[in-house]
């Protein structure tokens, strides 16, 4: 049950489900930053959800989770790409409370962007972040916008992140209570069991009475885009005129991204190069 994403279907109804389990993934990304308990688990939850979220849709480029508010937690953005990567971060600026999201993050709001890449257009959705927890926010971001009747639950520790969506899926409904019965089960789970139990022993559990169909699984990785190539281009975009002034304060440039903390480090030479590459050396111009 390792870093690995699975997808089942309640046989003869209109229910779909997925459960996700995260450590060594999980683990990767708590090594660039120390969490406080209670932003580390809100970032595991929402890592878990990036998950889920990117397995409904089909796409190869990226989906991204935002949320932003006015409390003590201002930002959380995780990210799932068509590779089965995540990575994500969190940026609080005081102690922030045990409790429900009003106490952590505030007045905010939700944001889901997927970009399909391939140069096709992105789709952006945005909701008021409202619920008591990340899980409820999510839900509501389902009704508001996808019009699917969707229920998650999250988790998340020191040691590993994990959870489970269920869906209605819009066609004709053969068992019309088998969502309502599908969730209510779901309902007596514990945050352990989420955390802790394998997928198959898991579904025994909840639907031991249904004809459960569980699919291969998916195996998720921690991975950063960042590269020394792409902060290139970045300082490219700023112009010589900006870089030279920052090499000229700082004796050098460094940049460090802020999903995996790596650092790149440029100096004068490094400068030199940047905005030299493609053009002739001197003396190679041809006079007319």
């Amino acid at each position: 049950m390792t870093d690995i994403l699975n997808r089942f279907i309640l046989e003869t109804t209109n229910v779909r489900g997925e459960w996700v389990h995260l450590d060594a993934s999980w683990k990767a990304l708590l090594e660039r930053y120390d969490y406080p308990p209670v932003v580390r688990d809100l970032l595991g939850q929402a890592l878990a959800a990036v998950a889920l979220l990117s397995a409904t849709i089909k796409f190869n480029g990226t989906l991204i989770l935002q949320v932003t508010g006015s409390g003590p937690v201002n930002l959380l953005v995780v990210q799932a790409s068509g590779r089965h990567t995540l990575r994500g971060l969190a940026r609080w600026q005081s102690e922030v409370p045990e409790g429900d999201l009003v106490a952590q993050l505030g007045d905010g709001r939700m944001v889901i962007t997927i970009d399909p890449g391939e140069g096709r257009e992105r789709y952006q959705g945005i909701v008021p972040l409202e619920g008591a927890n990340l899980a409820q926010a999510l839900e509501g971001y389902f009704s508001r916008s996808e019009q699917l009747p969707t229920r998650l639950w999250l988790a998340a520790d020191g040691e590993r992140a994990a959870g489970l969506l269920l869906q209605a899926l819009p066609v004709e409904e053969r068992d019309p209570d088998a969502f309502n019965r599908a969730t209510t089960l779901a309902e007596t789970l514990s945050r352990d069991e989420l955390l802790t139990v394998p997928v198959e022993t898991l579904l025994h559990r909840l639907y031991h009475e249904e004809d459960v169909r569980l699919l291969e699984g998916t195996p998720m990785s921690f991975r950063c885009s960042c590269s020394r190539e792409r902060v290139a281009d970045m300082l490219r975009n700023l112009g010589r005129a900006e870089v030279d002034s920052i090499l000229e304060d700082e004796g050098r440039v460094e940049v460090n991204c802020e999903f995996c903390n790596a650092g790149y480090r440029f100096d004068a030479v490094d400068v030199e190069q940047l905005f030299t590459e493609g053009e002739p050396p001197p003396g190679s111009r041809t006079r007319h």
